[in-house]
């Protein structure tokens, strides 16, 4: 911890994660403590829409919610829950703040951002922010057709200049000019069998009856981490949208970089071909196969954190209370003792001793630091843990916390089987968010709680089929709806971002 506190918990990303975590601290942080939550976008952008809202882009204004009352309204409820059901609870100005920039690296207790804003005390070249705490929340690389950052669709660059990228306005132009694309496309080929491919595919056939739409997948099931009977309802679903659908076959990327053109009724499309030598033609092709961490930033501070291989590749390791971890190392044996294989028992031992040594010595070297070695102990909370509370709290006791003090959730962190989803980053940010008032609660004299251990639930998720089909699963339950309003409800999220949902207001 810094020598002196700034009383400041800054918020990298202010997306599904960030968000939730910006409010719950806003709620719960000690008087004289301030949020300071940073994206480099003015609006959220509501991810989930954006692929209708790209072949139907007449509710694109929908998709990008303003951050002005998010602290708001999390301080309106919090005071309505405090107070009588009859009396009408003041709320005090809000001393937290939205900071519209980009972070351009982060230290253990600083940042420094694109721009600088000195009516909050961000100056300095480059500007820099000190901070006591910080949520690491910025997400992964979205796939291109959804990076409102990128280029649309067959443009070679992005275009737009930095004015119009991580606005309102420029993410409506760009869905604008992707729905010409798809408009004068004569076929489209969706490469990716996820939630994104298959919602392009089906909407992308629905709008457009009479284009030729193939979805590629590599893998031999649709949402193979879901039961089968969703794989069966969405196969079900392209087969009637009159969508290819090609499984069991990865697309070559080379042929992707180096594609030759044929044409066909006197326009040009592109000819990729998979690793069986299947060659397929279309004019579009978009590429939703998956996303990359965004945790180039916490590679450069904590670089042992940072998974090197595997399929979390990228992805940041956190502990269960989802602070910033890297693994211990494995105990050598004693020299002059003879090899044998290892006891698990023992060698969890050895991990729990260098942990509590490691902690211990991390402790040491800052004296003004408010967190205590009993704010490290981490405990189940209603709500985060499972039946497997035995079993589960030890599957971290490999993982070490050399910063206390910083956290990550969301796409960005490898959290115990977690799914990428908006759903688990909320929940993600919550526990965040709790346990760094617990911890700066502790540092003022207050015991408190034990940390909240965040434990990820079954996998739930929610595609649609075309504008007014989808299919989901909550609980192991699979089911199919038909009446889904073409927008998405989008005014849903906007209410948790403390707006009005109605339609004349959407255009902020």
């Amino acid at each position: 911890m810094s020598l002196m506190s700034t009383k400041t918990v800054a918020v990298l990303g202010a997306s599904y994660g960030g968000a939730r975590a910006a409010q719950v601290l806003a709620q719960g942080l000690p008087a004289g403590w301030r949020v300071v939550l940073i994206d480099r976008n003015s609006h959220m952008n509501h991810l989930y829409v954006l692929p209708r809202y790209a072949v139907l882009p007449v509710h694109a204004h929908k998709a990008f919610i303003p951050y002005s009352r998010l602290f708001a309204s999390a301080l309106e409820a919090a005071a309505q829950s405090d107070s009588q059901p009859d009396a009408v609870q003041p709320v005090e100005p809000s001393p937290h703040i939205i900071l519209h920039a980009e972070v351009t690296s982060l230290s253990t207790h600083s940042l420094t951002l694109s721009r600088a804003f000195p009516e909050h005390g961000v100056t300095g070249n480059p500007p820099t922010l000190a901070f006591d705490y910080v949520v690491y929340a910025l997400g992964s690389h979205l796939p291109a057709p959804i990076n409102l950052w990128g280029p649309v669709g067959n443009e070679s660059e992005a275009k737009g200049g930095p004015v119009q990228l991580g606005t309102k306005a420029g993410g409506i132009n760009w869905l604008s000019r992707f729905r010409d694309q798809v408009e004068h496309a004569s076929s489209v080929l969706v490469v990716g069998g996820g939630a994104l491919g298959i919602q392009y595919a089906t909407d992308i056939a629905e709008v457009f009856p009479t284009k030729r739409v193939t979805l590629l997948h590599s893998r031999p099931r649709l949402l193979p981490k879901f039961d089968e009977q969703m794989h069966s309802e969405i196969l079900s679903s392209l087969s009637a949208l009159n969508v290819d659908t090609i499984l069991g076959e990865r697309l070559d990327l080379e042929s992707v970089r180096t594609p030759k053109t044929i044409s066909v009724n006197g326009q040009l499309e592109r000819v990729v071909r998979t690793e069986n030598g299947r060659e397929i033609h279309a004019s579009m092709v978009l590429l939703c196969t998956g996303q990359t961490p965004n945790t180039a930033l916490l590679k450069d501070l904590v670089p042992d954190a940072i998974i090197p291989e595997g399929p979390s590749k990228g992805m940041v390791r956190v502990k269960r209370t989802m602070q910033v971890a890297v693994s211990l190392p494995e105990p050598a044996p004693t020299a002059g003792s003879a090899p044998r294989d290892a006891n698990p028992e023992e060698i969890q031992e050895v991990q729990r001793a260098f942990h509590e040594l490691t902690v211990s010595q991390d402790l040491d070297t800052s004296e003004a630091s408010p967190v205590s070695e009993s704010s490290l102990s981490s405990g189940y909370a209603s709500g985060y843990s499972t039946d497997d509370e035995e079993e589960e709290e030890d599957d971290d006791v490999h993982l070490h916390v050399p910063h206390p003090h910083i956290f990550a959730i969301g796409d960005a962190a490898d959290a115990f089987g977690a799914i990428n989803a908006g759903h688990t980053a909320y929940h993600q940010g919550e526990a965040a968010a709790k346990n760094i008032v617990h911890l700066i609660k502790r540092a003022e004299g207050d015991l408190g709680e034990e940390l909240q251990r965040y434990a990820p639930g079954a996998p739930a998720i929610k595609v649609s089929l075309g504008l007014s089909r989808s299919v989901y699963q909550i609980n192991g339950v699979v089911g199919t709806k038909g009446d889904a309003p073409h927008d998405l409800d989008a005014h849903l999220m906007w209410r948790f971002y403390g707006m009005d949902g109605e339609d004349v207001d959407m255009h902020v």
